[in-house]
């Protein structure tokens, strides 16, 4: 559990944020499964957003709380969207307390790289490092030439660069690979959202086949912009021998819950790992940062709040809260979650009785 020692119930900001964390914490108790001691690892991927810029203000002190209470609540998380400055983090983990721990790269470059990092946060009493830890860099195209010697021909990378780690848990091990794929253009098809994520699924099919992987188990998880699951962009991933379980398929994850932005897509060995049928995405907006709250920041959100970067009168102050200063608080994705199995002893024990071939 988190650290709450900060929290002063004497403050009027105190006394909400440990009402909140209450109530927090009885939706997360109603929504997503317990811990288990061995059977069972959470893992979950969420955007959050901008996690930290000023664009709106910085985060209030309650929202680390609050995104502390729901990261907690899993074994593994993917994050997305951390930002240059590490502060926030920091913050987090200095939160969430020694059990945790985080691993992240480093930031991709360039203008469209949006000074991103990507970042794995996983309770140590659950998940180890397994010593695979890199950023997913795309191979050269190699061709003939007229001399038949080989040309290598450079190829446009990702635009964040997607980061993989290995992991273990009891006798399990998996690669997890965490994305956030261009935007590009707002329709559901955008091609060039289509083209990285098509690269980026080939190329991890293509480690699941080598021999001498670290580990046979990849997950490909993060934001990848999906409009719709009929879209080419999600069969990109089915494409490469991905599996979205069925309990995933139809979860909306961005806050209007009309776009299927983040998914969990699984390439693994079988009989060797795999979901138990329990998955979700968390509306934390049920509870924190409700419609009903949006008087109680007036103050935090500033001129912003009832004035135009113009100076003009906000015509509608509701929906600069609702739409854009509540989801630089928390964000503008939902956390999406599943429950995998990774206790295979009696499957392992049985297989013994079994007569030798």
């Amino acid at each position: 559990m988190p650290f709450y020692k900060e929290l002063d119930a004497n403050t009027p900001a105190g006394r909400r944020t440990i009402e909140r964390l209450l109530l927090l914490r009885q939706q997360l108790d109603a929504e997503v499964p317990p811990k288990t001691a061995e059977e069972t690892i959470l893992l979950a991927t969420w955007n959050i957003r901008e996690f930290d810029s000023p664009a709106y203000g910085d985060r209030v002190p309650e929202s680390f709380f609050y995104i502390a209470e729901i990261i907690a609540r899993f074994d593994l998380v993917a994050i997305q969207e951390v930002r240059q400055d590490l502060r926030a983090l920091n913050r987090l983990m200095e939160i969430l307390g020694g059990r945790w721990d985080c691993i992240f790269s480093d930031v991709t470059e360039g203008t469209q790289g949006n000074g991103e990092r990507m970042a794995f946060l996983f309770d140590k009493r659950r998940v180890q490092l397994g010593g695979l830890s890199g950023q997913l860099v795309l191979p050269p195209l190699e061709t003939r030439g007229k001399d038949g010697k080989t040309v290598y021909q450079p190829i446009t990378q990702v635009v964040r660069t997607p980061m993989m780690v290995g992991f273990r848990t009891g006798w399990t091990d998996f690669i997890l690979t965490t994305v956030h794929i261009i935007y590009g253009e707002g329709k559901a098809n955008s091609p060039e959202r289509i083209e990285e994520i098509r690269q980026v699924a080939q190329a991890l099919k293509r480690r699941s086949e080598d021999p001498f992987e670290w580990s046979r188990n990849l997950i490909l998880l993060g934001d990848f912009n999906i409009f719709d699951t009929s879209d080419l962009t999600l069969q990109m991933i089915t494409q490469a021998g991905f599996s979205i379980p069925p309990e995933l398929q139809r979860l909306p994850s961005n806050v209007q819950q009309n776009k299927f932005y983040d998914q969990i897509a699984f390439r693994v060995r079988p009989n060797r790992f795999g979901t138990t049928g329990k998955a979700g995405v968390f509306n934390f907006y049920k509870t924190v940062f409700t419609p009903q709250d949006e008087e109680l920041y007036a103050s935090e959100m500033g001129k912003g709040y009832k004035q135009t970067a113009e100076g003009k009168p906000r015509k509608n102050p509701s929906q600069y809260y609702l739409t854009y200063w509540r989801t630089f608080q928390m964000s503008d994705h939902l956390p999406m979650w599943v429950e995998l199995k990774v206790d295979y002893s009696d499957e392992y024990l049985q297989r013994k009785l079994e007569p030798a071939p």
